[in-house]
C-alpha cells in the first residue's frame, strides 16, 4: 500500500484490468492500484465541478453516515470529503447522504494554533505505511491531513512536501506548525513532522508522538536514543 484514498476522494482512471483498477488521485496526483470492488464513476462533468468546487471535510476523527439509498449507514475518518455538501446532506451523481458530523471548510487557511490542535487529535494513533486516518497513518500522510484540515494543500511524501516553503537557518527560529524534514545516509528525506516549537515535535514514529527535537534531529524520549537526523525545517505557513 502506498497511500489510502478516503470517503469522496476523486480520481482519473489510468487502466482497468481484470479486477484492478489504476488510477491517479484527483487532490496529489498520487498513481496506485485499487480494488475494482472499491471503484464508482462519476460523469466526466461531475468530476469537473468536484475540482473546482471548495472541499469540505468531515472533522471528526471518525463518524458514521447515512446512505439515504439504502438506509445504512457506515464509518468515515477524519479529513474524508464530503462532495457537494449542503444542510448535511452529501451527494454524487445518483448517491445521497446524509452526515450531521462537524465539517472544515477545505480553502480556508487557518492559523498555526489550529494546526497544531489538529494534529494532537492524532496522539497515538498507530503507524501504517501508506496509511492517512486515526486507525492507522505514516509521517507524511499525518502531516498532509493535518494541513489539509486547516486549508494548505502539501502532496503526498515527505521527499514531495520538503519542495515548499521557506528554509529556516537556525532551530532557534521554529515556530509552531513548522515542518521539520530528516534524511538518511543516503541523503534522502524519509521523514516529516510538524514542530510544536523549536524543542518539541509530534509525527508519526510507531505511533504519532511528542519527542524532544534539536539541531540534530529526533531524540526518542523513550529509546533516549535520536530516531531521525534533521535535515532542513520549512515554513509553510
Amino acid at each position: 500500500m502506498v497511500t489510502q484514498l478516503l470517503f469522496g476522494e476523486s480520481y482519473s482512471v489510468l487502466e482497468t484490468t481484470e479486477g484492478w483498477v489504476r488510477i491517479l488521485t484527483a487532490y496529489d496526483n498520487y498513481e496506485g492500484w485499487i480494488n475494482i470492488k472499491q471503484f464508482y464513476r462519476i460523469s466526466e462533468p461531475v468530476f469537473k465541478q468536484l475540482q473546482s468546487q471548495q472541499a469540505i471535510y468531515s472533522s471528526e476523527l471518525i463518524q458514521v453516515i447515512h446512505d439515504l439509498g439504502t438506509g445504512t449507514h457506515f464509518p468515515i475518518t477524519i479529513g474524508s470529503r464530503l462532495p457537494f455538501y449542503n444542510n448535511n446532506k452529501v451527494s454524487v451523481d445518483d448517491l445521497n447522504f446524509e452526515f450531521e458530523g462537524q465539517v472544515s471548510g477545505g480553502s480556508e487557511r487557518k492559523s498555526a494554533k489550529e494546526i497544531i490542535s489538529t494534529a494532537f487529535l492524532f496522539l497515538n494513533a498507530p503507524y501504517l505505511w501508506g496509511g492517512k486516518n486515526p486507525l492507522g497513518i505514516d509521517c507524511s500522510g499525518f502531516s498532509q491531513l493535518v494541513y489539509k484540515l486547516n486549508g494548505y494543500q502539501l502532496p503526498r511524501d515527505a521527499s514531495q512536501q520538503v519542495e515548499l516553503g521557506s528554509p529556516l537557518n537556525f532551530v532557534e527560529e521554529a515556530e509552531a506548525a513548522d515542518l521539520a524534514f530528516f534524511d538518511n545516509e543516503e541523503g534522502k528525506i524519509v521523514h516529516v513532522g510538524i514542530l510544536l516549537d523549536h524543542e518539541r515535535i509530534i509525527h508519526a514514529s510507531g505511533c504519532v508522538r511528542i519527542d524532544k527535537f534539536d539541531h540534530y534531529g529526533i531524540f526518542n524520549t523513550t529509546t533516549k536514543k535520536y530516531s531521525h537526523t534533521l535535515r532542513v525545517i520549512k515554513r509553510i505557513i
